[in-house]
């Protein structure tokens, strides 16, 4: 990831080279090497590279190095998220030094005025969110004629989320613009189309073919069904020591919400964070996570940007990430400054063929393995365990059961379950009977029950997991 270019090799400012000294960095990655020349001789900027690459740096150091200290607007950074924003705010802000540029965030889901007062006091650089900046704009706070230099951070998610046509709002006001960089994972035809519309003879970059940084962390799967997923969660938190935190992963704010309120209907306490919180929520809980006061963080991807805590040892996913460069960014929470860190995921059945494709990626060393056994000394169940064969079902919700018998016809066998569970036929699927043992469909609702039945007259039975 890291090349033998230095950025003392490049005409920065002396107060920025101070300052990414004063932080320790000397090596420019990958996509700093290959943009940050072509930015600061003027050009515009097409930059191809994923997340944790170090782009924020490859556009805020051109940026920064254009910008004087005048109190007065003149570079515009759109990103697709708040929580984005605050992060790439951050980095600039240290990255900066004793440079003295007033960096200031633009997002919704906070107070617009108290915003609107900061900017009057004088803003150099502006980080903002689409919706916001043009509302800031309609209401007199921005005036958008004022900056020369725009950077358009994380295009292809600007694109899924429906925000191209504010952004193409955003610069058709930008009439003083002269400088563009562009950064993005992928590149679609919409994306390409619309910056030959608005960039002059960009210079592209291609830098995603760089692998990601792989931290040395032990990584572990358990196959479950969704209805035990909590009980493997209750004994990897049971597990944790009192100086241990871990942030535990899923997909969606509905899914970060449900597993908030299980694990606190568990005794266990935990806080949830995903974009439909408001901004003054979502600080509390992140300070109060970095500082040490919580120790069960339950985040989306998204949320979770910028949470760079020393003491997470555990990283959990709840659920297999969607994109096969999450789970690396996921996993590189826990293992920081040498520490020992895990990582587990929680694969059901329909999610092996992403995880499968997750490992071909990254070539990763996940293991198979069961649910940890309870600490010593634990003896009883931090979350029940429910039954649940759903794992094993087909898409009818059949069960698959097999029986050490072959002496009893296939009309016996219907008879035996509809008669013993009191429930139809319906519930009876294919009957295969074999030279040593007899295989029958059962449906979900009574597949147990029927093996308990079984079991009970001498008649050894077991559901076939898949």
């Amino acid at each position: 990831m890291f090349t033998t270019t230095t950025f003392s090799s490049w005409d920065l400012k002396s107060e920025i080279k101070d300052g990414l000294a004063s932080i320790g960095w000397e090596f420019a990655t990958q996509v700093q090497t290959e943009t940050i020349p072509l930015a600061l001789s003027g050009k515009d900027v097409i930059g191809q590279a994923r997340t944790g690459s170090g782009k924020t740096a490859a556009f805020g150091l051109p940026t920064m190095n254009a910008c004087q200290t005048t109190g007065e607007l003149q570079a515009l950074i759109l990103t697709p998220t708040r929580e984005l924003a605050n992060q790439v705010a951050e980095e600039l802000s240290a990255i900066q030094g004793n440079a003295g540029l007033i960096i200031q965030t633009v997002y919704g889901g906070t107070d617009l005025e108290k915003q609107a007062r900061s900017l009057k006091s004088g803003v150099d650089i502006i980080v903002g969110t689409p919706g916001r900046v043009m509302d800031m704009t309609n209401r007199g706070h921005i005036d958008l004629a004022k900056p020369g230099f725009f950077v358009l951070d994380e295009a292809d998610r600007m694109l899924d989320m429906g925000f191209f046509p504010d952004i193409m709002w955003v610069i058709e006001r930008m009439t003083s613009r002269s400088q563009t960089l562009l950064f993005s994972a992928t590149f679609p035809q919409e994306i390409i189309d619309a910056a030959n519309e608005f960039m002059n003879e960009p210079e592209f970059v291609l830098t995603n073919t760089e692998k990601l940084d792989i931290p040395p962390i032990d990584q572990y799967s358990v196959r479950i069904g969704r209805a035990n997923k909590l009980w493997v969660v209750g004994r990897l938190l049971t597990r944790m020591s009192d100086e241990d935190q871990t942030i535990i992963f899923a997909n969606t704010k509905r899914m970060v919400d449900l597993t908030v309120q299980k694990l606190k209907k568990n005794r266990f306490d935990a806080d949830g964070i995903h974009g439909d919180l408001s901004q003054n929520q979502r600080e509390k809980i992140i300070a109060n996570f970095k500082e040490g006061n919580s120790r069960i963080l339950v985040a989306t991807d998204v949320a979770a940007r910028g949470i760079d805590v020393d003491g997470i040892t555990l990283v959990i996913n709840y659920d297999v990430p969607d994109d096969v460069d999450s789970y690396v960014h996921r996993i590189g929470r826990t293992g920081r400054i040498g520490r020992k860190g895990e990582a587990w995921v929680l694969v059901g059945r329909n999610d092996i063929p992403q995880l499968n494709k997750i490992i071909a990626t990254h070539s990763l060393d996940i293991v198979a393995a069961e649910a940890p056994d309870l600490p010593e000394g634990v003896d009883r169940e931090p979350v029940r365990k429910v039954e649940d064969n759903s794992e094993a079902a087909d898409v009818f919700g059949m069960v698959p059961i097999m029986i050490a018998t072959t002496s009893m016809s296939k009309f016996a066998i219907v008879d035996e379950i509809t008669s013993s569970l009191n429930c139809n036929e319906l519930s009876v699927g294919d009957i295969v009977i074999n030279d040593d043992f007899t295989i029958v469909e059962v449906h979900n609702k009574h597949a147990s029950l029927a093996v308990r039945s079984f079991n009970a007259k001498d008649i050894v039975a077991s559901i076939i997991e898949s």
